[in-house]
C-alpha cells in the first residue's frame, strides 16, 4: 500500500485540485474527522506523536519493571512513578510549594527580586526576562547567554492590548484568582487584579512577534556592566549567583530586545514591593500547578487548555507523565526508542534523499537569474558546509548528575530544571559541541540551526506519510523530501541567509542580489497578508511573522521536485492511479498538512506562530510553474496566479 492509498478515504473528489489542492486531498477528512477530546489539533503530525508516545510508554514501563536495567532506566522508572502516584500528590496538595511561597513573604526590598528570580528560574520558573545559552551569532565557536523579553503569563503581548482578546483577559484574572485561592492566599481577587495590571505594564515593553525575528536588531552583545546599568533597580549580581552562574558566565550577554530592559527598569522602579510579591506568588503557583493536586491541575488546564486552545479534556495522567519523562530524560528513552523503531535501512535511504536535495539546491542556485556569480559562489560554500543529522545523536546525553526521588514529584521537577540549567551554563567557556541535538529522536519534527548550519531529522518523523522505505519515490519526495528541502531552505530564508556556512552573521550578499532577494520576500509577505483562514475568515495571516517558514515551504517543495527528477536518473516517473509522478509529489505534500485545529488554537497561532495555517502551507503550490503544468490550471481556477505574480526564490 502506498502512502497516498492511506490518504484516499479523506479526499474530496468534488473539489478540483486546480481550485484548492488542500481541500481536494483533505476535504472529506476535514468534514468527518473529530479532533480527539484531549487534543487541540489533529492530523499526521499529531497522530504520529501519539504513536511515539505509546512506544515511549512501553519503554518507560519496561524501565519501571526492571526489564530495561541501568542507572538511567531506574531514573526513568522512578520519575514516572513519582508522577503517577496520584494518592500522594493529592494528599500533599499545595504543601510542596509552601517553602517558595514563604520565601516570597520574607522579601523586604525590591533589590531582593534579583536573587529570588535567579533561584526561581534555576528551579524551572519564569522570570522578568528569559535567558538561554546558544552559540554566539557573531562567533559560532563559542557559547553566550542570551537575554530576551519575558514576564507575562499570556501567549503574547497582543493579548494584553487587543480588543479581540478582552474575554481571555477577563478569564485570565479569574484563573489567577482561582489558583491563588487554592493556595490559601488572602485577598486572592485583589492579588489577581494586581498581577494582571503589572503584566499589562510589562507587556507594553515587548517587541511585536515579527520584530523579534530580525537577527540583526536582536544581536546586541552587552558587557555585564552595561547589563547592570540597564537595570539599576534589579540586582543582576544576585540573579547571576542564584541561577548558578558567575561573572565569567555572564561576562557578555546578547540582549535580544534592549528597549524591553529599559522599559522593565521603569516598571520595577514604579511598582511597590507588595505588588511584586503578588506577582511572584502567582508565578510560583502557576508554574507548579501541573504537579500539584487535582484542583490545581484542573484550574490550570481549564485556562491554558480549554480557554486558550479549545481542548475539552485533560490528557490522561500517563500521557502527561510520559511528557515529563521525555522533558527530563528524553535521550535516555530515545536511545531505546531508536533501537526498537528505527531500522538502519531508513537511515541509508535518508542519506540518499538528503544528498539529492542538496544537489538539487546546487543546480537551482546555478540557474538563478536574479543572483549574481559572486553571491552564488558564497551560497555554494554555505551549501557545502551543511551538516545533516538523521535519526538520532551519535552520543546520547549523560544524566549521571541528575538525582530522582521516587517519592518527591515537585522536588524532581525542581531537580530536573536545576540539572538542565547547570548543563547549559557549563557550556560557557567550553568548546561548541556540534554533535548536540536539539530535538529528541522520537520527536515528530525537524529543524535547521543557523549557528551550526545543521539540518536535523529525528527518527520520529521518518514514517508515513512523510517517509516509508517501500514508498513510491514521488511520495517520499513530496513528504520527507519537501521537509528536507524546507529545512535546507531555512539556511537561505530571510533570517538564515544572513548567516554564513560557519554559523556566523556575515553579509555574503552583493547589494544588488540582496535587494533582489528582498523584493521577492516582500512579495511573499504581501501574498500571505491577503490570506484568510477558512475557519477564521475575519482574520488574516501575518505575512511578516510567517515569511521565514513560507520561504522554507516554497523552496522546500520547489527543490523536492528537482530532487525527485534527480532520483529518477532521467527516467519518467510511473503513472499510478492515474496520477503522474509530479502530481503525486504535490498530492503527498498536501497530505502531510492534513490538519484540523480547534478555533481557539487557530486564533492563538495566527497571533503567535511563525508558521502559516496548514491550508496555506499546502496551497503554496500556486507559486510553482510545475504545479500549474502538472494539473493544467487555467485563468479563473482557484489556485491560478498569473506567471508574473508567482513568487519563486530558490
Amino acid at each position: 500500500m502506498t502512502i497516498l492509498d492511506d490518504a484516499k478515504p479523506g479526499m474530496n473528489p468534488d473539489i478540483r485540485p486546480q481550485d484548492d489542492l488542500f481541500g481536494y486531498v483533505n476535504g472529506t477528512w476535514l468534514e468527518t474527522t473529530e479532533i480527539p477530546s484531549d487534543r487541540s489539533s489533529w492530523g499526521p503530525f499529531v497522530s504520529l506523536a501519539d504513536a511515539a508516545e505509546e512506544h515511549v510508554r512501553v519503554i518507560i514501563q519496561a524501565c519501571a519493571s526492571g526489564e530495561i536495567t541501568g542507572e538511567d532506566a531506574t531514573k526513568v522508572g522512578d520519575l514516572f512513578a513519582s508522577f503517577m502516584d496520584e494518592d500522594k500528590v493529592e494528599l500533599l496538595g499545595a504543601k510542596p510549594l509552601q517553602p517558595m511561597l514563604d520565601s516570597i513573604k520574607t522579601l523586604t526590598d525590591k533589590r531582593e527580586l534579583g536573587a529570588f528570580l535567579g533561584a526561581f528560574e534555576r528551579s524551572g520558573g519564569g522570570g522578568l526576562f528569559g535567558s538561554f545559552v546558544d552559540t554566539d551569532d557573531r562567533n559560532s565557536d563559542r557559547y553566550v547567554v542570551n537575554v530576551t523579553q519575558g514576564g507575562i503569563g499570556l501567549p503574547d503581548e497582543s493579548y494584553y492590548r487587543d480588543e479581540k482578546f478582552a474575554e481571555i483577559r477577563t478569564k485570565y484574572v479569574d484563573y489567577l484568582e482561582k489558583i491563588l485561592t487554592l493556595a490559601d492566599q488572602p485577598n486572592a481577587r485583589a492579588m489577581a487584579e494586581k498581577v494582571m495590571a503589572l503584566e499589562t505594564e510589562i507587556a507594553k515593553g515587548h517587541w511585536e512577534r515579527a520584530d523579534t525575528r530580525d537577527v540583526i536588531k536582536t544581536y546586541n552583545l552587552t558587557p555585564l556592566e552595561d547589563l547592570k546599568a540597564a537595570l539599576p533597580s534589579f540586582d543582576i549580581d544576585g540573579y547571576v549567583t542564584a541561577i548558578g552562574g558567575d561573572d565569567q558566565t555572564f561576562s557578555e550577554t546578547v540582549v535580544r530586545e534592549p528597549s524591553y530592559l529599559t522599559h522593565l527598569e521603569t516598571v520595577i522602579a514604579a511598582t511597590s514591593l507588595e505588588d511584586w510579591k503578588s506577582y511572584l506568588t502567582a508565578k510560583a503557583v502557576r508554574g507548579a500547578a501541573a504537579y500539584l493536586s487535582k484542583a490545581f491541575v484542573e484550574a490550570n488546564f481549564d485556562f491554558y487548555g480549554r480557554t486558550l486552545s479549545g481542548t475539552p479534556e485533560l490528557r490522561a495522567r500517563w500521557k502527561r507523565g510520559v511528557g515529563l519523562v521525555e522533558g527530563a530524560l528524553g535521550e535516555a528513552v530515545g536511545k531505546e526508542y531508536v533501537a526498537r523503531h528505527f531500522p538502519p535501512e531508513a537511515k541509508a535511504q535518508m542519506d540518499t534523499l538528503v544528498a539529492n536535495l542538496l544537489e538539487a539546491y546546487r543546480q537551482s542556485i546555478t540557474t538563478l537569474d536574479w543572483m549574481g556569480e559572486e553571491t552564488k559562489q558564497k551560497a555554494f560554500e554555505k551549501l557545502d558546509t551543511f551538516r545533516p543529522k538523521i535519526g538520532y545523536p551519535e552520543k546520547f546525553r549523560d544524566y549521571s548528575a541528575l538525582s530522582i526521588d521516587k517519592d518527591n514529584l515537585v522536588g524532581n521537577v525542581f531537580a530536573i530544571s536545576e540539572f538542565e540549567t547547570d548543563r547549559q551554563l557549563h557550556k560557557i567557556g567550553s568548546p561548541v559541541d556540534r554533535d548536540e541535538w536539539f530535538m529528541l529522536p522520537q520527536t515528530v519534527n525537524a529543524y535547521y540551526n543557523p549557528g551550526t548550519n545543521e539540518i536535523c531529522f529525528p527518527a520520529g518523523i521518518l514514517q508515513k506519510p512523510f517517509f516509508a522505505a517501500d514508498a513510491d519515490l514521488a511520495e517520499n519526495y513530496g513528504g520527507i523530501g519537501a521537509v528536507i528541502g524546507h529545512e535546507v531552505g531555512h539556511g537561505f530564508d530571510d533570517q538564515g541567509a544572513q548567516y554564513d556556512g560557519q554559523g556566523n552573521l556575515n553579509d555574503w550578499w552583493t547589494a544588488d542580489d540582496k535587494a533582489g532577494f528582498e523584493v521577492k520576500t516582500k512579495a511573499l509577505i504581501e501574498q500571505y497578508d491577503g490570506f484568510h483562514p477558512r475557519s477564521v475568515p475575519d482574520e488574516h495571516v501575518n505575512g511578516a511573522l510567517t515569511v521565514g517558514e513560507n520561504i522554507g515551504d516554497l523552496g522546500g517543495l520547489t527543490i523536492a521536485l528537482k530532487a525527485y527528477r534527480i532520483a529518477l536518473e532521467g527516467a519518467e516517473g510511473p503513472v499510478i492511479d492515474g496520477n503522474t509522478g509530479q502530481q503525486r509529489v504535490f498530492l503527498n505534500w498536501s497530505y502531510v498538512w492534513r490538519t484540523k485545529r480547534r478555533l481557539e488554537l487557530e486564533k492563538q497561532y495566527l497571533a503567535t506562530d511563525p508558521h502559516s495555517p496548514p491550508e496555506f502551507r499546502a496551497n503554496i503550490v500556486r507559486n510553482l510553474d510545475e504545479f500549474h503544468q502538472a494539473f493544467g490550471t487555467q485563468s479563473g481556477d482557484g489556485l491560478w496566479l498569473d506567471p508574473e505574480d508567482r513568487v519563486r526564490i530558490w
